[in-house]
């Protein structure tokens, strides 16, 4: 498993910040905050499989493109960009020595604060 860094939802998520698409909450508001797997359906039916991607900093190209086990470290609901997903993020991409992922929504949290 060679998960790195998904420059496209870098990006996205940058824009989301910016044009004021955040909920500002706590770390563990994220459990209740995160799409479920239904949610997650119901976009991919929706949307297709590159905007799932967008909503993913971790992509791993060793996985069917077309699969939920491609995409990790989520940091939205589809709409917003959540505070405690990127907080959470960051902890777990830490935890597991995914630093590019860390470095990159740590600079996602510090645009967050910096923008509200």
């Amino acid at each position: 498993m060679a998960i790195e860094l998904n420059q496209a939802a870098l990006r996205h998520a940058r824009s989301l910040v910016r044009d004021g698409k955040v909920v500002r909450d706590e770390r563990d508001d994220w459990s209740e905050a995160a799409p479920s797997a239904d949610d997650e359906n119901r976009f991919i039916d929706r949307e297709g499989w590159t905007q799932f991607a967008h909503w993913h900093l971790g992509i791993d190209r060793d996985e069917n493109g077309e699969t939920k086990q491609a995409y990790s470290f989520p940091y939205g609901d589809f709409r917003r960009v959540h505070r405690s997903g990127v907080i959470s993020g960051e902890s777990r991409a830490g935890q597991y020595d995914h630093t590019e992922i860390r470095d990159a929504l740590r600079s996602l949290l510090e645009l967050i604060d910096d923008e509200g």
